[in-house]
């Protein structure tokens, strides 16, 4: 979910064909989720292997990834949640509430044989499981793709490895990255260039943007410190918010009182308890220095037999992506022995 910045962010529209070249570190999570909720048949009913076991997320990550690297030559480094903040229980409560009543809406829409309800109802019932993203894991190991363990958030770890020059951004549909650190994100990195609404059970056209936090700063006036008090007066996944404040009203907010600390006494006392623990969430985030961003040789044979034999993928579909990976992967060899040779 993130925070809710969008009316003052400063982006660039771009396509993917502007983003050649570049590296990202990418929330997988947030990938993964993506892939469970919209990749289902027309009742919403997810794609299942014989054994009943969900492959939506599977078949997702191998098409996009094999793309992204093959076709538009963006080279990808999925990040992984691990261990959320305590203060997050609150977040991940509402979010169970919330999908437990999308299942009943969805069995109630099934029930009158109304598949278009059904559907708009089913992507808000997707549950991410660790044994998913363990599934995940193995396919980009066999893919020659390379991950990274986050030791707490996702975002956090991403924003680290931007910041840090490992990746040239990190890549993520919230805003978190930002807070966390990041001096660039990519948002919206899809190659159907659309996003369904099911609060309205239609598609609407997107197009990635990317944001320069040296360039947001600068035109809203506030450096990231007070970007994260702007974003705790909105409430983050972390903490409430103050009701009735929106993304402008807490920019002029901070612009004119600098930190939440110089706010008047009224709206100070509505301020979330826990204001400082928040902000060290964003501010001093857990991460990891210990990973790679190396690519590996892509194992075919084993890719085939997990994804054809033991999980039902249709054999000319992996057989595609496994062709675009080698083909990336020899590319790229060829790009580090030219450069190798140069230096």
């Amino acid at each position: 979910m993130g925070v809710y910045l969008t009316p003052i962010i400063v982006k660039e529209v771009v396509n993917l064909k502007q983003l050649r070249g570049r590296r990202l570190a990418v929330d997988g999570n947030g990938m993964l989720y993506e892939f469970l909720s919209l990749i289902r048949l027309r009742d919403g009913t997810p794609l299942k292997d014989r054994y009943g076991r969900v492959t939506s997320h599977l078949a997702g990550l191998v098409h996009r990834v094999a793309r992204l690297l093959d076709d538009y030559e963006i080279d990808l480094v999925l990040v992984f949640d691990g261990k959320p903040p305590g203060l997050k229980s609150k977040t991940v409560e509402k979010r169970r509430i919330a999908r437990r009543k999308a299942i009943r809406e969805y069995k109630e829409a099934l029930e009158r044989g109304d598949t278009a309800t059904a559907f708009s109802k089913a992507v808000m019932t997707s549950r991410l499981t660790p044994t998913m993203v363990e599934e995940a894991k193995k396919t980009l190991e066999l893919l020659g793709v390379p991950y990274v363990q986050a030791p707490g958030e996702g975002e956090a770890q991403a924003a680290y490895m931007a910041a840090s020059g490992s990746v040239w951004a990190a890549a993520s549909k919230d805003y978190d990255s930002l807070l966390f650190g990041a001096p660039r994100l990519v948002r919206f990195l899809t190659i159907s260039g659309r996003e369904y609404l099911p609060s309205r059970g239609t598609f609407r056209s997107l197009k990635p943007e990317v944001i320069e936090m040296s360039r947001m700063r600068q035109v809203l006036g506030v450096d990231r410190e007070q970007l994260v008090d702007l974003a705790i007066l909105i409430g983050t996944d972390f903490n409430a918010g103050i009701r009735g404040i929106g993304p402008k009203t807490a920019l002029e907010l901070i612009r004119r009182h600098g930190r939440i600390e110089e706010l008047p006494e009224e709206l100070l006392s509505r301020v979330d308890k826990n204001l400082n623990e928040v902000r060290q969430i964003f501010l001093n985030p857990s991460i990891t220095s210990n990973y790679s961003v190396r690519y590996f040789k892509p194992r075919t044979t084993e890719l085939a037999r997990y994804l054809c034999e033991e999980r039902g993928f249709d054999r000319n579909r992996v057989e595609t992506a496994m062709k675009r990976m080698e083909h990336f992967f020899e590319r790229s060899r060829q790009s580090s022995l030219e450069r190798w040779a140069r230096s």
